[in-house]
């Protein structure tokens, strides 16, 4: 007995073409079909075209005089750099605090500047009397001991008068301000570095004078 033929019905044909459609799309990857350029040659396709060497002395007058213009300019930008600096130094002796360093910004160490710069403190004949005392000792060596002495007692005033100068400096800051934090021994050796400094080397320059009350 015979089997008959199954034929396909139309389910068939749409389940094929689900599944045909279900597959996914091979796209292919377009590459750029040339390769990438060097920096340099980059570099210079931006900048344009190298103008070529001159080829005689006339030409290269010529294109020197064209230039002139251009280091004209450049004399004028670095002029004007010139005005700037001297001008941010000029703000900054004068106390401005944007143009100050770091650790000479804020109220704080305005007021002990102020405070050193009103007191007469030994601590600032240190250098000039050390430089006396040490040109002395090679214009006559025999006073060696004495000068060494000398300098030994110095030295002696200097540390107990920075001791005297922090605590009066940090005592003045808490009465003055006293929620600030910037207080003890940075505050006191910031004083003393600021008085063992010649009054006219100061910078920031004094806003008072010695003896002025603060």
């Amino acid at each position: 007995m015979a089997t008959p033929a199954v034929r396909p019905g139309p389910d068939s044909d749409s389940g094929d073409s689900t599944v045909g459609s279900s597959r996914p799309a091979v796209t292919a990857t377009v590459g750029k079909g040339r390769p990438t350029p060097k920096r340099r040659d980059a570099e210079g396709r931006r900048r344009g075209p190298v103008a070529p060497a001159p080829m005689t002395s006339k030409e290269a007058r010529a294109r020197r005089k064209a230039n002139r213009g251009s280091k004209a300019d450049r004399k004028a930008a670095a002029a004007e750099r010139r005005a700037a600096s001297q001008d941010r130094r000029a703000r900054m002796l004068a106390g401005e605090d944007k143009y100050l360093l770091p650790r000479d910004k804020g109220p704080v160490r305005a007021f002990v500047r102020d405070v050193v710069d009103a007191r007469r403190n030994l601590v600032g004949l240190f250098m000039p009397m050390a430089l006396v005392l040490i040109l002395s000792m090679f214009a006559a060596p025999e006073l060696q001991s004495i000068v060494t002495l000398a300098m030994l007692v110095m030295m002696a005033f200097m540390v107990a008068e920075g001791f005297l100068l922090g605590r009066v400096v940090n005592n003045r800051v808490r009465e003055r301000f006293p929620d600030t934090a910037d207080t003890g021994f940075r505050l006191g050796w910031y004083a003393f570095v600021r008085a063992s400094q010649m009054r006219k080397m100061r910078a920031p320059k004094p806003r008072v004078g010695p003896g002025d009350a603060v």
